[in-house]
């Protein structure tokens, strides 16, 4: 943690509802005039495209039946914790970008599925702000937790995960529902024992319900609405939220537990604006009076 250089990490498994966190974080940052650098998560897996297809067939061979992109063998944890360890302290470290298609790959002239080379974060920067796989994640190895200043989990439940994901692979990416369907089986070990332990790890949760049947994901045909869900947001510490003033702005929230509240799926978006905008606000002011007393 660092009070000159703070760092913000959201983590959560893919279609789990990032982009809905990070499209919040980017509409604060730009009112609120925040210079963030963004790290993709995708940037530390081990592999690119070619050499996990490779190495996974090459894994299946020696018969192992779960090798995945949630596990370390396949991800760069330690120089994840490097990064953030080296911007807490200057602001700055090593990264790089996984150029996910053509028109992400395009300008640096290279094919889709690689890396860019690893550059320095630049200078100057607010903020860092990490999204992806493993931002809390914690081995004996590396323990990427214990640096951010702020790690908010993203999650749906885990039918409502199976169907959106489902869902895109099937109708983005052209794959048969099968081919899904041994994926996650494949993941599952290593989502057991490295996406789901980062949870309680982080300071928030927000976490996505149905109230629809998803009894069987594998038969869905459209992924639930955001009217049709509602919307868990769990506190490790409630101290210092202002309950009182989410129930009364969000209409139809209400507390299930103590350090818990519950807002309508459609007012997801709204809810993180009220709730994260404070926790963006007592970073920089820490980070001012930090380099003020320099």
């Amino acid at each position: 943690m660092s009070e000159r250089h703070p760092i913000i990490a959201i983590t959560g498994s893919s279609g789990a509802g990032t982009t809905s966190v990070t499209r919040t974080f980017q509409n604060i940052f730009r009112r609120e005039k925040i210079n963030a650098a963004i790290i993709e998560g995708d940037s530390f897996h081990r592999y690119d495209r070619k050499e996990m297809r490779l190495s996974q067939a090459e894994a299946e061979a020696a018969g192992n039946k779960h090798f995945s992109h949630f596990g370390p063998e396949n991800n760069l944890f330690a120089e994840l914790e490097t990064l953030f360890s080296s911007y807490a302290q200057n602001g700055t470290g090593k990264t790089r970008k996984y150029l996910h298609d053509a028109g992400e790959a395009a300008p640096y002239g290279q094919e889709p599925g690689t890396f860019t080379p690893w550059e320095d974060v630049p200078q100057g920067t607010d903020l860092l702000y990490y999204e992806g796989l493993h931002g809390a994640v914690s081995t004996p190895a590396a323990d990427v937790a214990r640096h951010p200043d702020l790690l908010i989990g993203v999650v749906p439940v885990i039918n409502l995960e199976w169907i959106q994901k489902l869902y895109r692979d099937k109708h983005v990416r052209g794959y048969t529902a099968e081919a899904v369907t041994d994926t996650i089986l494949r993941r599952m070990p290593d989502y057991v024992n490295y996406i789901c332990p980062q949870f309680s790890r982080t300071d928030i949760n927000f976490q996505r319900v149905p109230v629809v049947d998803t009894s069987n994901p594998f038969i869905a045909r459209e992924i639930p609405m955001a009217d049709e869900s509602i919307c868990v947001i769990r506190f490790r510490n409630p101290k210092g939220i202002d309950f009182p003033y989410l129930l009364s702005m969000i209409h139809d929230s209400w507390m299930s537990r103590a350090n818990t509240i519950v807002v309508p799926g459609g007012k997801m978006e709204l809810a993180m604006q009220m709730i994260l905008t404070p926790f963006i606000w007592r970073l920089m002011e820490r980070r001012k009076r930090a380099l003020e007393g320099c």
